[in-house]
């Protein structure tokens, strides 16, 4: 057998590989640089960074309504947020499969208190 080393490289496909790569680089920066919108945002000597702790209630799948960790009916809730101050931020955690009606009673009794500050919590894909 004839063993010998190689001669010349030929290094034309690993230029064909980096130029594909390059454009698929290019390509994909472009679209996250232009998708973002330009806002300039003000500026504020003192920022106020205000952390409040959330309330959170919880609607089971059976439909049992927990607040403070403990399960509550829809008017002894009412009840309880009634002493709540009224800048307090809520947190829902609802059962996916909860039935509608109870998570608007729940939501209802926000309303009627007047609370503004209401999230509800999700799960990402």
């Amino acid at each position: 057998m004839d063993e010998r080393p190689f001669d010349t490289i030929n290094v034309i496909p690993f230029v064909d590989v980096m130029l594909v790569l390059l454009t698929i680089v290019l390509t994909t920066s472009t679209f996250i640089a232009s998708g973002r919108i330009p806002v300039h945002l003000p500026k504020a000597a003192q920022s106020a960074h205000e952390v409040q702790e959330s309330r959170v209630i919880e609607v089971t799948v059976d439909g049992v309504i927990h607040f403070n960790g403990k399960p509550e009916t829809a008017a002894a809730l009412k009840a309880d947020l009634a002493s709540v101050a009224r800048e307090t931020p809520f947190l829902i955690r609802a059962d996916k499969e909860v039935s509608l009606q109870r998570f608007v009673d729940v939501v209802d009794i926000l309303k009627q208190l007047n609370f503004t500050k209401v999230a509800v919590q999700t799960e990402s894909h």
